[in-house]
């Protein structure tokens, strides 16, 4: 459910930004910013989906924190982005490593969980 919601609101505020907020994007130059948050909620937001069928196949122990280690960094690199590219205020891409980090963590954790499970079924 959770990625249902995120993918929508990633189509919507990706129509947004290309016909809604063109012209204030590319007055501060950051159209490919824009560009980048969205591609990161994206992706991210098929992982939580993807996610959730493994997890059925699997039962990942840690499913729980994985999930909300995604949503963290989907919420923290691509917003932070988002009110960047909206206010143009650039301490604000200070925030945007930490959702990073969120992400990087969650896909280390996600290896680390489906190789235990590998390493089983070869016993």
């Amino acid at each position: 459910m959770s990625a249902a919601v995120l993918g929508a609101c990633g189509v919507m505020i990706g129509t947004f930004g290309a016909h809604g907020l063109k012209p204030l994007l590319e007055k501060y130059g950051r159209l490919d910013t824009f560009e980048t948050a969205v591609k990161y909620h994206f992706y991210h937001t098929l992982v939580l989906f993807a996610l959730a069928l493994v997890h059925e196949k699997f039962k990942l122990k840690s499913v729980k924190l994985i999930f909300w280690l995604y949503l963290a960094g989907i919420l923290i690199f691509s917003g932070s982005l988002y009110v960047l590219c909206l206010t143009n205020e650039p301490v604000l891409g200070a925030v945007t490593p930490i959702g990073g980090v969120f992400l990087i963590v969650a896909w280390l954790m996600l290896f680390w969980n489906i190789r235990n499970i590998e390493t089983k079924n070869q016993r």
